[in-house]
This record gives C-alpha cells, sequence and structure tokens, in this order.
C-alpha cells in the first residue's frame, strides 16, 4: 500500500518497437517533470531479446514528492507508439485512463472504455523530413493531451535531451504535436477533459 505523500503520483507507460525512440520519448517526460518542474520522477525501461522491431517500453512514476516505489501497477497515462505495445500493455490501463496513441499502427479497442487521443506522428514526422522525429511528435501531442507540465517545461526538456545540432527540428516536431492536439480536439480539451490528471500533479 502506497504512502499517503505518494497518493498524488502518476504513472506513465509509454510503448512502441525498438528505435522509435521509446526510452527517449519517457526520459523527456521524466526530465520535463523532475528537472523543470520540480517534481520527482523515476524510469524503467525494457527491452526484449530483440530489443529492435519489437515491443519495448519504459515507465515513469512521477510525484509531488519522493517516489518511494518506481514500479507501476495501474497506469494512468498508456503512450502506444505500436499496435504490438497496445496490445502487450493496454490492459494495465486504469478504466478511466488515457491512452494515447498512433492512430495510423494502433487501432484500440472502442469497449475499453479508455480516453484514447490519436495522432499520426509518423506521417507528420514525415512531412517534417525525418521520420525519426515521430517520438518527438508524440511528445509534444502527449503534453498537450495531460498537460502534466507547463508547456515550456517539456519543451526545455526536449532542447536540452535530443543530440546537440537537432534542436531545431526536434522543437519542430515536439510544436507540431502539440498544433495536432489542438487542431483535432481544442486547445483546452486535454486539461478541461481529464481535469483530475491534468491537475493530478499540481
Amino acid at each position: 500500500m502506497r504512502e499517503a505523500h505518494e497518493m498524488n503520483r502518476m504513472e506513465i507507460r509509454v510503448t512502441g518497437f525498438g528505435g522509435q525512440g521509446v526510452v527517449l520519448s519517457a526520459y523527456i517526460i521524466g526530465c520535463a517533470c523532475a528537472v523543470h518542474a520540480g517534481r520527482h520522477a523515476t524510469m524503467i525501461q525494457s527491452f526484449g531479446p530483440e530489443a529492435r522491431g519489437s515491443a519495448c517500453s519504459a515507465t515513469l512514476a512521477v510525484s509531488d514528492a519522493e517516489v518511494l516505489y518506481p514500479y507501476i501497477q495501474r497506469t494512468d497515462i498508456l503512450v502506444a507508439m505500436s499496435a504490438e505495445g497496445y496490445e502487450k500493455y493496454h490492459g494495465e490501463l486504469k478504466p478511466d485512463g488515457i491512452l494515447i496513441h498512433e492512430k495510423d499502427l494502433v487501432h484500440p479497442n472502442s469497449d475499453d472504455g479508455h480516453h484514447a487521443f490519436g495522432i499520426p506522428s509518423t506521417r507528420i514526422a514525415e512531412s517534417l523530413g525525418r521520420t525519426m522525429v515521430q517520438n518527438i511528435v508524440m511528445v509534444g501531442f502527449t503534453a498537450a493531451v495531460t498537460r502534466i507540465v507547463p508547456h515550456e517545461a517539456i519543451r526545455n526538456a526536449v532542447k536540452t535531451s535530443v543530440p546537440a545540432g537537432t534542436e531545431e527540428l526536434n522543437l519542430k516536431a515536439f510544436d507540431a504535436g502539440w498544433a495536432y492536439f489542438e487542431k483535432e480536439y481544442g486547445p483546452s480539451a486535454g486539461k478541461a477533459g481529464q481535469p483530475g490528471l491534468a491537475e493530478a500533479l499540481r
């Protein structure tokens, strides 16, 4: 049983196939929370023996206080970049949890009752000239959906976490993901629609 001061923690899983930048995505979200927004975060990454090309994931536990138990139990937010990752992990998502998915690759079960938000992150990345930044498009979209930290906090985390010389491209990818959410779902849909999750760590 969690201690009382950990009750406002949030559990996040980012999953996809090896090579999609799953771990970097989770790292950026954790960095935004812990370094740029003054919260606490721990990350655990998991790869299968095949590493590249099949399902892998990274988990985050985020809290206002020190994270005493780093492993997740029931996911509040699942970010699924591949169908295999979705099939493997969607069962652990809370009934009222948020599913964020690559809409061209992941086709959620409509009977699950989760709050689902989809983005064609790969196509958007291709339009920017580099498919490899689709994970940063997804980070921008995830940030807009959840409002887990302020916009500038996670944008700064992108800037300081990506390889030197790629900052401009990655910031464009982040902005594209955020803009897609606002265009498709409305500027306040994530925060207003899910106040319990968006405000959990305020």
